[in-house]
């Protein structure tokens, strides 16, 4: 038989174990909160406290905000210059925006609309030369969002600036530095309401001699391939101010989509070194005319799922012009 001091100590280290245990399990739900569900049923509906950031869903965000086919002009036509000076801290170990003084890079001194090459005293590698000739917005917005892949071979080793506000407020900045004003904001601003405006009209009202017919329906069963052909290839040309932030038509040129190169007419997903998301796979096998048309209208409506993030050209004539200037670069 146990004595009494024995048997107490046994009682005591139950209980204590016990205690533990509860200690354990009340730490354990002060991470979580537990609620009923909204129809007061008595099920418990257990709410994670914390989240341990993988950084997947940023990225994937990341990913899909980079698919939205944005006219750089528009954004330009309302960048921030205050916020273009504070971003320049990004620059300003390798750039000063001193006349004449370079750093490991050249001064960015009246460098929007200057040629590439143009700073003297500064040895360049000439990459750069063979890209572009003159650093235009648009060519600056380009180079900064990814230098390495906007000349392959260029000396600087920036990684980019990814957000595209960020960009057009900091060329906007660059560009007031020598008094000289290269980017007319305002006729930007007037030429983006005046394209939406006339391509409204276009849409709406019916021309001269022809019936009242809208144009989409006389163009359905197939028909945009008779618009193709009677299309404006230098209306479309100017067009494609409105994919150019994404697209390139260099053969073998990518940006945050594929070269739009000899599209028409090429098998879909077929762009090297492009990864696709797979939902135009999906839904069309090759670029012809229609497919083209039917993804330039809506493409979330023709390819859901897709990651472009463009809401349509809704114009008909405005797409085939697009389409025919698109099939003349392949020859």
């Amino acid at each position: 038989m146990f004595d009494t001091m024995t048997m107490t100590k046994i009682v005591a280290g139950v209980c204590g174990t016990l205690l533990v245990f509860l200690l354990g399990n009340w730490a354990a739900e002060s991470l979580y909160h537990v609620g009923s569900d909204s129809h007061g049923d008595g099920h418990g509906e257990v709410t994670q406290a914390y989240a341990v950031d993988t950084g997947t869903d940023e990225a994937h965000a990341d990913e899909e905000m980079a698919d939205v086919a944005v006219d750089f002009n528009v954004v330009l036509a309302s960048a921030d210059v205050t916020k273009g000076e504070k971003l320049f801290k990004a620059c300003k170990s390798c750039h000063t925006t001193e006349e004449g003084k370079n750093k490991t890079g050249p001064s960015l001194h009246g460098v929007v609309g200057r040629k590439v090459d143009a700073v003297d005293g500064f040895a360049y590698s000439g990459n750069l030369e063979k890209v572009v000739d003159v650093w235009t917005a648009d060519n600056l917005n380009h180079f900064l969002e990814n230098p390495r892949g906007f000349a392959p071979g260029t000396k600087m080793s920036y990684k980019g600036m990814k957000d595209i506000e960020d960009r057009a407020s900091l060329i906007l900045w660059l560009d007031t530095l020598d008094g000289v004003q290269t980017i007319d904001v305002s006729a930007m601003a007037t030429t983006d309401a005046t394209a939406e405006e006339t391509s409204d009209t276009a849409m709406d009202a019916p021309a001269e001699g022809t019936t009242d017919v809208p144009v989409e329906e006389a163009a359905s069963g197939g028909d945009i391939a008779a618009l193709v052909a009677a299309a404006d290839i230098a209306e479309g040309e100017k067009l494609f101010k409105k994919c150019k932030a994404c697209h390139a038509v260099e053969p073998g040129k990518n940006r945050t989509g594929p070269s739009l190169y000899g599209v028409v007419g090429r098998a879909v997903g077929s762009v090297e070194g492009f990864k696709y998301s797979g939902s135009l796979v999906a839904v069309a096998q090759s670029w012809d005319a229609e497919e083209l048309n039917g993804f330039l209208e809506n493409p979330k409506t023709f390819a859901p799922g897709t990651k472009m993030k463009y809401k349509g050209l809704k114009n008909i004539e405005d797409r085939a012009n697009l389409i025919a200037w698109l099939d003349s670069l392949d020859g």
